[in-house]
């Protein structure tokens, strides 16, 4: 009894339970850039465009220093790429003939004349669709003597395994080029002997041994805003984003698929190097190839635009660039100023 007078009724015993909360599915983090987001910034008033990039810029880069890089083709031709801008395809008539690899004493004479001539930072570039490791190992040693030399090193060599970047990273190699060229969905129109991932599976490699990643791409193969817009938003949403960023122009080089692409307007490729400085403001935006064709009031306002890095020579790989002192009167009428970023900041081909 109760003290209610009425007995209690036990409940019958049931087992707990224990329900556990549904797992969270992990959701893919939305990229930092949409492409709508850079095509709207590429659509810009000029004038906006420019002074939001100078903002970004001086904000990142105040002393305004201008990079100086010398890009030499230490193994040239013969390439069984089909990349429809490259003269160096074996599959086009351009009259590029195949090379073998440059020695260590070659590669020394003239990485010496770089450094003596002002550049910081020594390139080299080898018509490889992969790399054999015998080949890396003959890169090592010319990775070696550049940076015996004081200056920093760089290479692009095609697509790499994830331990022949390692030894490239144990070599002293400081950073390493491979280009994604243009947007996902306009890739297979410029080459289809490699596929967009394989490139961001070399960047993936690269990132993984320690080496420095420039990467970026070219403009003026026919490709529509929408795709430069592509371009820039990839190069942007890579974690991290490429300490270097080369923009080139086109060169069109007859016997290649691409020679009688339509130039790209001067004005849109400001606006791709504005952009690329707003979307990666602690990069080096490398003015590359096609610089010749820009002529000097062009080139002035993508410095303006945030370009800060410059080849510095009268070649890239086997294409013409402006000579050492035209680009030194065109930077002392600006009054702009090459420095000495060895051991400091980076980018290459």
């Amino acid at each position: 009894m109760t003290a209610g007078g009425i007995d209690a009724v036990e409940a019958p015993e049931r087992p707990v339970a224990l329900r556990r909360p549904a797992k969270a599915q992990p959701r893919p983090a939305a990229p930092r850039w949409p492409v709508e987001a850079v095509q709207a910034l590429l659509e810009l008033p000029f004038n906006e465009l420019l002074f939001r990039a100078q903002a970004a810029h001086r904000e990142h880069w105040p002393e305004g220093d201008i990079e100086l890089a010398t890009l030499l083709s230490v193994k040239t031709g013969g390439c069984p790429e089909n990349c429809g801008y490259c003269p160096q395809s074996a599959e086009f008539d351009t009259g590029v003939k195949a090379q073998k690899l440059m020695s260590v004493e070659e590669v020394t004479r003239a990485a010496q004349a770089a450094k003596d001539a002002g550049a910081t930072r020594f390139c080299m570039g080898a018509a490889w669709r992969a790399p054999k490791d015998r080949d890396i190992e003959k890169v090592a040693e010319l990775v070696q003597a550049v940076k015996g030399l004081g200056l920093q090193s760089c290479a692009t060599l095609g697509m790499l395994e994830a331990h022949q970047a390692q030894a490239l990273r144990d070599a002293g190699l400081d950073y390493y080029n491979h280009n994604l060229d243009t947007a996902p969905e306009y890739y297979g129109d410029i080459v289809d002997t490699r596929t967009y991932q394989d490139r961001l599976d070399t960047l993936t490699h690269v990132r993984a041994a320690g080496i420095s990643v420039c990467c970026g791409g070219i403009v003026g193969m026919g490709e529509a805003p929408v795709h430069r817009a592509g371009l820039l938003a990839q190069l942007a949403n890579l974690e991290p984003y490429p300490e270097s960023v080369p923009i080139n122009s086109l060169v069109r080089v007859p016997g290649t698929p691409l020679a009688d692409s339509e130039p790209i307007d001067p004005l849109d490729f400001v606006r791709v190097i504005a952009v690329a400085r707003i979307l990666m403001p602690k990069a080096r935006v490398r003015l590359s190839a096609g610089r010749q064709q820009l002529g000097e009031a062009v080139q002035a306002l993508c410095f303006l635009a945030g370009a800060n890095s410059i080849f510095y020579g009268d070649k890239l790989l086997v294409t013409g660039n402006p000579d050492v002192e035209a680009d030194r009167q065109l930077l002392a009428k600006l009054g702009l100023q090459g420095r000495d970023t060895v051991a400091s900041e980076g980018g290459c081909a």
